[in-house]
């Protein structure tokens, strides 16, 4: 039989490549030394281990990407791994050489149970769980129920799973991750060990992203890195997947990991363009400003992540102002702006803050994104122009401005008609109009009081006698009822009489008069006058009475 039969002489085949496996799920942590930005957690489960002191169930709880899962598998490898030599115990560093070890890694351990809630919701899964804890583990030192997104399971799920959690066989745990623990039961929260999982900091995911491209061969620059730490949010999952994107996209240009490219690819508006048009709001240029606003909008940056950009400069700035550490990805360049910007008082950054943040909110709203964002940017450089109300009040009180009041305001204010003196009645009688509404108040007679404190013009008092005009037509039976109302209080018979053309003010508007006049006198004190001069288009809407 020849060779070729038996097939000898085919040239020896290629072996198969390995299929690439994404960033996120190739540096996954495998021990607890891997695991970033949850040093307190990890330290608490090892004292636990060491103390034989392993509570019966965990939650995991935070934001997406920041380990939930990945820790519940080290905490299951940690619980069953026998170490190299198969007799090792419970341990914070598992070996991952072990078979459980292994096995859990891979997905294919039997004891390790881990569940989807959101794929199994309802309670015949729970039921399933609960009869199978019954029996011990088949081959590791404890049976491991791994329940993702647990928030999901209904309400009859998780009453349920509540006994079996409470008091499981000693050879089950259960490890609990959710995003949304607001959703779990507390009857489930107090039955359960709880672990907050952090948001990893921006620079902890740099140096981690730094770590993965070297390990990658990837030539990338720290700003870039920057970049995608801060655009992950605190999740290593997302920002290893937008690693990998950005790393794609550099293969294609053959230049690395570039941070121009990174903002390109993730939509960022680019910072030094944003420097400069928050240079030209702080100049007060509107023509400058807007054309720099039409630049960027016309290379597809949206409107409403400009304003987000300047809102992180005004951050930026107020953080340099108070001299805390640079954060990650932050150019010399930027450094340097934002150390000259650092001589804008507080109240200026608060008030820059205040005016971007509301048009950000406005941006987000508009039917017309880029004019409500050009709106937005000509009221902060209007605002930028107007002096400072605080430096303001300090010039005024030393006297450094000078003003002077509107020739209505600096005069005083006419002081309003009084009443014509009565002569002296008894003194259960009122003797004015202002104690004869006082004395119907007092008698529980509110109406009529109203409509004398309102409508009637005082002319005469003599003793029970008055004589009174009206600022508007009164009711056929209202001299006859205030006349019954008077007899019944004061036993006396009441002379009542109208007369025309009374010229008295009535009690309410001498009170109108005299609060025109007090307002005149507030704006035509040297401090106010000023501040209504500095902000035309301020406007009184109270004052304090202070006293004579």
């Amino acid at each position: 039989m020849s060779d070729s039969l038996l097939g000898l002489d085919e040239p020896p085949q290629p072996a198969k490549a390995e299929a690439y496996r994404v960033l996120a799920r190739k540096y996954r942590p495998q021990t607890f030394s891997e695991l970033i930005g949850q040093d307190a957690m990890v330290q608490t489960l090892g004292n636990a281990i060491k103390r034989d002191r392993l509570a019966h169930a965990f939650l995991l709880t935070g934001v997406r990407g920041v380990g939930k899962t990945s820790t519940a598998r080290l905490i299951a490898k940690a619980l069953n791994c026998i170490g190299p030599d198969g007799q090792g115990g419970p341990t914070i560093d598992p070996c991952g050489v072990c078979e459980p070890c292994r096995a859990i890694a891979e997905g294919r351990h039997i004891d390790v149970i881990e569940m989807d809630a959101a794929s199994h919701t309802g309670v015949d899964d729970v039921r399933e769980i609960i009869e199978a804890s019954r029996y011990a583990a088949v081959s590791a030192r404890y049976k491991i129920y791994i329940i993702d997104e647990v928030h999901m399971l209904s309400k009859s799920a998780f009453n349920a799973l509540l006994k079996t959690l409470e008091e499981p066989p000693s050879h089950v745990k259960f490890l609990f991750a959710t995003t949304e623990v607001n959703k779990v039961p507390v009857t489930v929260l107090s039955r359960c060990q709880r672990f907050d999982l952090r948001r990893i900091p921006a620079e902890t995911l740099a140096a981690h992203f730094t770590r993965v491209v070297e390990a990658e061969g990837v030539d990338a620059e720290p700003e870039a890195l920057g970049l995608i730490a801060r655009a992950a949010e605190g999740s290593a999952r997302d920002g290893l997947s937008i690693l990998d994107q950005a790393i794609a996209h550099a293969g294609l240009e053959g230049g690395g990991v570039r941070a121009e490219a990174v903002r390109q690819m993730l939509g960022l508006s680019d910072r030094g363009a944003i420097r400069a048009l928050f240079g030209l709001l702080l100049a007060g240029d509107a023509p400058g400003a807007l054309k720099a606003l039409r630049g960027q909008y016309d290379l597809g940056v949206d409107p409403q992540a400009v304003l987000r950009t300047l809102l992180e400069t005004v951050h930026g700035v107020t953080l340099a102002k108070l001299g805390s550490t640079p954060g990650a990805g932050q150019s010399a360049e930027e450094l340097a702006a934002l150390a000259e910007w650092t001589s804008l008082s507080f109240p200026v950054l608060h008030r820059l803050w205040q005016l971007l943040l509301r048009g950000h909110d406005e941006v987000a709203k508009a039917a017309l994104p880029i004019e409500a964002c050009e709106m937005a940017l000509l009221r902060v450089i209007h605002a930028s122009q107007l002096p400072d109300p605080g430096e303001l009040a300090r010039q005024i009180a030393s006297g450094a401005v000078q003003v002077s009041a509107p020739a209505a305001a600096a005069a005083a204010p006419a002081a309003a008609p009084a009443a014509p003196e009565a002569p002296a009645a008894g003194p259960s009688l009122p003797a004015s109009m202002a104690e004869l509404v006082a004395h119907l108040e007092a008698n529980r007679r509110i109406l009529l009081a109203q409509q004398v404190r309102d409508y009637l013009r005082p002319v005469r008092f003599e003793g029970s006698e008055m004589d009174y005009g009206v600022s508007r037509a009164m009711p056929e039976e209202f001299e006859r009822e205030l006349g019954a109302a008077l007899r019944e209080s004061t036993g006396v018979n009441w002379r009542l009489k109208c007369v025309e053309d009374a010229t008295a003010l009535t009690l309410r508007e001498e009170q109108a008069a005299n609060d025109a006049a007090e307002r005149d006198a507030v704006l035509a004190s040297p401090m106010v006058a000023a501040a209504m001069q500095a902000f035309p288009d301020a406007e009184l809407i109270g004052w304090t009475k202070t006293g004579s």
